[in-house]
């Protein structure tokens, strides 16, 4: 039997398993993803932009009535946070700038640590709503880490280096999310669930349409398009799948569920696994 606690850190450390399967597997062919990096990128910008339309943003507009205030705070601030590294870690001469890696990073970081925080929500609602959102998005965590390994070898980061900070970014983050929200999971209020999402979408955009798309205008047009045609394809593949839907309202339904009963009363049984 797992509890309301162990549940969301168990498929917390499952996503971060997989994260890191993507991540062995991209390292062992260290070379071929650093010649390949600008690929990865902009394949990684088509598919965090197309989750953040069809899923993400959904999600926060669904669940907060601010939403699009937190968006636009996202959007901005990563523009902020991207430009602010620049200013503190100006150019130099055959080296790449800090910011074309530190602030993807962050967004992929943010992202993941969110996730871990719906793994929590989720299953206090039930072990089957739990299941099927974690299902769904650890669908995306396999990519997330060839993702940030790939964005650290364009920064020209070592081997090592590359694989250690998107391990913390990707891998990392996801178990810590649900973590730090399992023992407060019921005082997260869907206003606040949705703000961050909003946030996180925001981010991912500016990510997406920003650092991640530079390359495009030094990369063959049919290379690149098609690079960017692959991560959206790839992102309509994570959202149809079936495994995907099924929890959009799960994060109201959980205050609802709380609020019929007393402080003290049973919380949610999982005996059912």
């Amino acid at each position: 039997m797992l509890s309301y606690l162990q549940a969301p850190l168990l498929f917390g450390l499952i996503a971060a398993s997989v994260t890191t399967v993507g991540l062995v597997i991209v390292a062992r062919r260290a070379t071929w993803t650093e010649r390949n990096a600008s690929i990865f990128g902009l394949a990684a910008a088509g598919m965090l932009a197309t989750l953040a339309f069809l899923h993400i943003i959904p999600e926060a507009f669904h669940l907060s009535q601010q939403a699009p205030v937190w968006l636009a705070a996202g959007f901005f601030g990563g523009l902020l946070l991207h430009n602010a590294v620049a200013l503190l870690f100006p150019e130099r001469p055959g080296r790449k700038p800090v910011n074309i890696a530190f602030t993807p990073i962050i967004a992929i970081a943010s992202h993941s640590f969110i996730d871990g925080i719906i793994y929590a929500v989720t299953f206090a609602n039930s072990f089957e709503s739990g299941l099927y959102a974690s299902l769904g998005l650890i669908l995306h965590e396999f990519p997330e880490g060839v993702i940030a390994f790939a964005i650290m070898k364009r920064a020209g980061v070592s081997n090592m280096k590359a694989f250690w900070i998107a391990f913390l970014a990707a891998a990392a983050t996801t178990p810590a999310g649900a973590l730090v929200s399992a023992p407060i999971m019921f005082m997260l209020e869907p206003e606040l669930l949705g703000a961050l999402f909003a946030m996180s979408a925001g981010l991912l955009l500016f990510v997406a349409t920003g650092p991640l798309m530079a390359p495009l205008k030094e990369t063959r047009p049919a290379r690149g398009l098609g690079a960017i045609a692959a991560g959206v394809v790839a992102a309509m593949v994570i959202f149809l799948a079936p495994i995907h839907g099924g929890h959009h309202h799960d994060m109201n339904t959980v205050h609802d569920d709380d609020h019929d009963h007393a402080p003290g009363m049973d919380q949610p049984d999982f005996s059912r696994m």
